[in-house]
């Protein structure tokens, strides 16, 4: 069952950055010995291709608005990686969860996890400077970094934590929504108030015969 949090927690971990995911489980299991890392990802070649995209990942995700592009680019990818990923993870350790299984827990977690991070990144976007996306790109970057290692060695701890975060995730999606909605609000209502001054008492405009 150790594999049912380390599944959770790196599609979790996919949909924020699914080339971090597949390097470092993939580095893990190569030199740091993790048996629950499955083969397939510790090749060379798997290792080169995710060590290129992470590195063009992480300059796009902190440059504002071409990260909002790049998460629209990888709706469809971050979800087939984290289901991936979980299928493979399942497929090293037969008969502990069914591969489809664990390919729809891994990919879920992932499509979930991107959405929430897509929404919040287009809130910080709408902040002028680019201070707060570099912040916010690198806090991303540790915590997918810290929840990965801590899934190899603690799956259960890392899983508890992957889904605080994602529910504080859901809630700040469900406030900056609210927020947005009351600004769009008050905007109409400001923009009604100055038509009433200027329309005259029978709705013409002031000052015109």
């Amino acid at each position: 069952m150790t594999i049912v949090p380390l599944i959770f927690t790196s599609g979790l971990a996919s949909g924020i950055n699914a080339y971090a995911v597949v390097l470092l489980l993939g580095l893990l299991g190569r030199f740091g010995g993790a048996e629950s890392v499955p083969p397939a990802l510790e090749r060379t070649d798997v290792l080169i291709a995710a060590a290129v995209l992470f590195v063009l990942e992480a300059v796009a995700d902190k440059i504002p608005y071409v990260d909002s592009v790049w998460d629209v680019v990888h709706t469809v990818i971050r979800p087939i990686a984290g289901a991936t990923v979980g299928a493979l993870i399942a497929s090293a350790d037969p008969g502990s969860l069914g591969e489809v299984a664990a390919g729809a827990v891994g990919g879920t977690t992932a499509l979930v996890s991107h959405l929430v991070k897509a929404s919040l990144r287009m809130a910080v976007n709408t902040s002028p400077e680019p201070a707060s996306n570099i912040a916010v790109s690198l806090a991303e970057d540790l915590s997918v970094a810290g929840l990965v290692t801590l899934a190899i060695f603690h799956p259960w701890l890392a899983a508890s934590i992957a889904a605080v975060l994602l529910a504080v995730g859901l809630l700040l999606v469900w406030f900056a929504i609210n927020r947005i909605r009351a600004f769009r609000a008050r905007r109409r209502e400001r923009k009604a108030a100055r038509a009433a001054r200027v329309a005259g008492p029978e709705g013409v405009y002031a000052g015109q015969p």
